[in-house]
Order: C-alpha cells, then structure tokens, then sequence
C-alpha cells in the first residue's frame, strides 16, 4: 500500500466480487478476503519521503483502496490490516510453526534485492540495462546489491519434491495452465533456501524470538489468509481460490504453499494469476503519465459499466487492453442498446398499459417456455465456467441471454398487441420481466 489504487487493484477486487456473488447466487456461504499489506521497506520509504508516520501515511491509502471498493460494489466480507495486533500476533503463530518444524534458522544473505518488488533475485534473474541499471527480468523493477546482512532464512530448498508433486496430483492448483507451467519449470530449475526477515529496517512484525529482526514482509502478507479466518484461536478450512495478479504469483505458488507445509496446515485449492492492463497498447506507468484511475473511471463511466467491461473484454487469466474508445462502444452495444434498451422497452409498456404494475400471464406459449427457460436456468449454465473462473465465458452467456430476451419482444410485437389483446400483451410482459429478474 504505498500508492494509490489503479486499474489492477480494481480488477482483482471486481472479479473476487463476480466470484463471491455468484456463489452467493448458487446458495453457498462465502468468506470474500481482502486486505492491505502495510509493512515493508518500500512503504517505509515513502512515508518518510512524506514526512510522515508509516502507520498514519497507511491509514490514508487503506481509507483510499476502501473507497475504491465501495465505489466498484465490492462487499468483501472480511478486510485485513496487516498492522492489526490481531494479524501480527497470527503472523508470529504461524512463524513459531515453521520454526518448530525446524524449517527457520538464522544466516547471512548478500544479493540483488529489488525495494519495489519486496524480493531477492539471483544472477540469472537480472539484467543490465543501456543506462548501467540492473533491473529483475521478470518485473523490471531496479535492483541493488545488498551486502551480507543478518537474516533468518526458510529451507525452501527442502520442498522441492513436495512442491512438485503437489502440483502433478493437483493440476488446478495454478490457474490458468500456461503460469502452472511457469511456476513448475521454476520449481524444477532448483529452489534455494528463502531470507525470511530484515534486520535493516523496523517497520514490520517483529520475529517473535528476535525483535531486532521484522518479518520478510510476504510471510507477513501471505498469514492474512490465516488471520483473516481467526488463525490461531481456530484453523480455517483451505480457501476455494487466491485471485492475485501474475507478478506475485512466485510468492503464491511457491513460497506459500511451502510455508503452509512446514506449519502442517491445509493449502488453497487453487491459485488464479490473472494478467496485466495495458492502456491504448502501450504499458501503464507513472513516468509515462497513462495511469488508470478507477476513481475516474467509476465517476465517467459508473460501477456496473466498469465490472462489466473489465470482467468481458479479456479472457480472465489473461492480458487485456484498455482503452476509452473501447470501453464505450462495448458498453453501449450491451448495456445500453442491449440490455438497457430491452428493459426500458419493457418497463416503460408495463406503466403505459398496466399502470405500473405486473400484469397477470396467461396460458404461456412455447416461445414463452423457452425464454423462461434460458432465465431459470442462467446460474446453472453457467456454472462450470465459474467454476473454472472463466469469469469472460460467463459474461458471453449473459449476453446470449440478453440478445435472447431483445429477439423474443421483437417476434412477440407487445406494442401491436396492446391494441389487439391486451391479456397477451400482458403475458408477453410478465414473461420479460421474470426473465430480467432471473438476469439481473
């Protein structure tokens, strides 16, 4: 949290919410996660460049990804500080775990560290630049050497094998197929033991044997989804998905799943790493001026404009590219022309010709049947792709859906038959709004 929200943060918060609610739709119970990771060099950086406190300059960015969610519609049913006494004394619970399983012990580490990415990385995953910078490969974020430094490193080495096979009898376990793949040629290219804490800097939780050592601050992050779900008064079953973005998948995929092994604890089902927003086909970046607020995109465009175009215009998993010129044309071919279009067509009839009120059907037809029948049957056709979180093959059924519903007025006539048979034109109403009712 040492910035404001941009487009990629109201990606992942607006595709969890699709998630969560269409689960909720399903009749299940959902514990929607979400929260902010506060510790760390980079966050202490910029709150003294701020002149300010780095409790009080995350107070403000957390009211900022608050206000981000309110604005998309998001009602997470949980939220985590990581500065919360509650999590921190989780966090150290599952540090305690990992070290009586004897997978912590204490080091030296010198290497090229990246501030911005929070991350160590070896010779192989760094290049030198024109300008004589050396940036991590995979991230493009600058990096320094950092001589040695007393640090309490996790046997990540020692989970090799169990990563791999966890991976092999559990194929879902990363999604989509193309990062597994990733992630296991990672793996098998062979794993080094893991620098787990900072002696540096103090803003972070402290380790609890040692507190002139804080955290690495992804063993921090990642305990959320523990200290979220009550970890350690309870232990919580293993989440249904992590929906991250693809730069912080290593740290899902990998160290993750191991630090849940060595703490003898239940992994996620499954890890989703969708993709990155560009803007006009070009990357989105601070210097380049281009960056995406959601903020403004919300006030342009409102909420449910926003979710839709983002949640159908790329594959989820995938890369996607925005752009105004897009946004518009596709949200007015479907949300306006198409479904707004068919509701208001139906709505405005119901108050001409009934007084506002839903009229009474008759005797339903073949054609009524089977439009009914697309909108009953809506969550369970489109329950494999949710469950496959391919979030853009349910948008394209609700479009079906919505082109089904526009052909049936159209072939029904309601505006003919409100001069020849009214109880008709009222069935052909009814049946409209059961069916916008079963696809709103």
């Amino acid at each position: 949290v040492n910035g404001s929200p941009h487009i990629g943060h109201a990606y992942t918060s607006s595709q969890a919410d699709i998630l969560s609610r269409y689960k909720t739709l399903s009749g299940r119970s959902v514990a929607y996660q979400t929260g902010v990771d506060e510790h760390g060099e980079k966050v202490a950086q910029k709150a003294e460049s701020m002149n300010m406190d780095p409790k009080e300059f995350c107070d403000g960015v957390k009211r900022e990804f608050d206000d981000m969610s309110y604005k998309l519609n998001c009602r997470p049913t949980h939220v985590v500080r990581t500065t919360d006494s509650s999590h921190m004394e989780g966090a150290q619970a599952f540090w305690r775990k990992m070290e009586e399983n004897g997978d912590v012990y204490k080091g030296a580490y010198a290497g090229w560290y990246s501030v911005s990415d929070e991350c160590y990385y070896n010779q192989g995953e760094v290049e030198e630049l024109e300008d004589g910078r050396k940036v991590a490969r995979e991230s493009g974020s600058e990096v320094v050497w950092r001589e040695k430094e007393e640090t309490y490193f996790f046997r990540l080495s020692a989970y090799t094998d169990k990563l791999l096979e966890h991976y092999d009898s559990h194929p879902s376990f990363i999604m989509p197929a193309s990062r597994r793949n990733e992630v296991v040629s990672f793996v098998k290219s062979g794993l080094t033991d893991l620098s787990i804490s900072r002696s540096s800097f103090t803003w972070g939780v402290p380790v609890p044997s040692d507190p002139d050592h804080v955290m690495y601050v992804w063993v921090d992050a990642l305990a959320n989804y523990l200290t979220g779900q009550g970890y350690p008064a309870s232990t919580p079953p293993p989440a249904d998905v992590h929906i991250v973005g693809k730069d912080i998948l290593r740290f899902h995929a990998v160290y993750w799943p191991a630090f849940l092994m060595s703490a003898g604890l239940s992994l996620p089902k499954t890890v989703f790493a969708h993709g990155w927003w560009t803007r006009d086909g070009s990357k989105i970046s601070k210097s380049v001026g281009n960056v995406i607020s959601p903020f403004e995109l919300v006030d342009s465009y409102g909420a449910d404009a926003v979710r839709f175009f983002m949640a159908s215009e790329v594959a989820f998993g995938g890369d996607g590219d925005f752009s105004h010129g897009q946004m518009v044309r596709k949200c007015n071919a479907v949300l306006a022309n198409g479904y707004g279009n068919l509701n208001q067509r139906v709505c405005s009839m119901v108050f001409k010709n009934f007084g506002g009120e839903v009229p009474r059907p008759d005797a339903l037809t073949e054609e009524d049947e089977a439009l009914l029948e697309v909108g009953y049957g809506l969550v369970e056709a489109t329950r494999g792709d949710m469950e496959e979180y391919r979030i853009h093959k349910y948008c394209e059924s609700i479009i079906r859906a919505v082109n089904a519903g526009n052909q049936y007025i159209d072939s029904q006539e309601p505006w003919v038959l409100r001069k020849t048979d009214l109880d008709r034109c009222g069935t052909v109403l009814w049946v409209e709004m059961e069916f916008l009712r079963c696809l709103s």
